[in-house]
């Protein structure tokens, strides 16, 4: 009976402990009830890029001297030549070909010349060639989270332009990094927390990196609005959830570019988050490639906390 009454308190003692056994599973399930939105496209993978050849302009086709024809000595003819009315003429043959020969050299060396420039240029076209096809063009996958004090108005806005967003194109996409880069510097007076990473490699790699991060992106709340490549979508279902102690929302850039990004120093500061921006700004329609950026919550009222931010997003600094 004892030993009954001993197993009974230990299992009241685990059942009691359960929420601190499993913390996570527990922050999870409210977390996934945030609300969330996300804009962008990926074309800049699908669309073809031709190899740079450097452009050269024809030259004027070559002007050789025609050689002169041989000059034979002419000799007399008998009998005539040899008694003329005026008397007996001296001939002096002069040494055959002497001119002749030297322009055949000259040709020769004029000839040998254009060869060699001509072969020099095909082959400077054969390398350019084989530089812009051969191997992978570099690539950078760019990821910045800056939290920010909650505002309606910038909720507001972060839909606006993601709806006037043109996520077919690359120009649409470069210009939806540069607008709400512009709407967060406005609000920049209320960051808090905010990390930046980089990702280099291949081509093919950076589409496989910038996938990973947008599924994680979309994975982290209940999707209320979003907008890829033209196609939207709208959970008009969703009942916003407000909380007592939140203060901040969440905007994530992920930017894939083609070459690499601006340096920014580490760790992240207010001052280093505005340069990660700037970086992921000075993209343009040429280096796109793709662009997904997410903003949390999307639902008006909705408010992220900051334990929500600080489990949710354990690799956020303090700015």
């Amino acid at each position: 009976m004892q030993r009954y009454l001993i197993w009974g308190i230990i299992g009241l003692l685990l059942l009691g402990q359960a929420p601190l056994l499993a913390p996570g599973l527990v922050t999870s399930d409210a977390f996934a009830q945030r609300s969330g939105g996300g804009v962008g496209g990926r074309g800049g993978f699908s669309t073809p890029r031709a190899p740079s050849v450097p452009r050269v302009n024809p030259s004027p086709s070559p002007s050789f001297p025609v050689p002169t024809p041989r000059s034979y000595p002419t000799y007399p003819t008998y009998p005539g030549d040899y008694y003329p009315r005026g008397g007996p003429v001296i001939v002096t043959p002069g040494a055959p070909g002497i001119g002749g020969a030297g322009v055949d050299i000259i040709g020769i060396i004029f000839i040998g010349a254009f060869i060699l420039i001509a072969f020099s240029m095909v082959r400077g076209l054969s390398r350019a060639g084989q530089g812009g096809t051969g191997g992978e063009v570099e690539s950078t996958v760019a990821r910045l989270r800056i939290a920010t004090l909650y505002s309606r108005q910038l909720q507001d806005a972060l839909k606006r332009v993601a709806s006037d967003a043109n996520t077919t194109t690359t120009k649409g996409l470069a210009d939806l990094i540069d607008n709400t880069a512009v709407l967060m510097l406005r609000y920049k007076a209320g960051w808090r927390f905010g990390s930046y990473e980089t990702w280099t490699g291949g081509l093919t790699q950076a589409e496989g990196q910038f996938d990973r991060w947008m599924t994680e992106a979309r994975s982290e709340f209940v999707e209320t609005f979003r907008k890829f490549e033209g196609k939207t979508e709208i959970n008009a279902s969703y009942e916003p959830k407000a909380e007592p102690d939140g203060r901040y929302i969440l905007v994530t850039f992920v930017v894939a570019a083609h070459g690499t990004l601006p340096q920014v120093q580490t760790p992240v500061r207010a001052a280093e988050a505005r340069a990660a921006l700037m970086a992921l700004a000075s993209t343009t329609p040429v280096t796109t490639l793709a662009t997904y950026i997410t903003w949390t919550p999307e639902a008006g009222g909705e408010a992220l906390t900051e334990e929500d931010l600080l489990t949710g997003w354990s690799g956020l600094e303090l700015l």
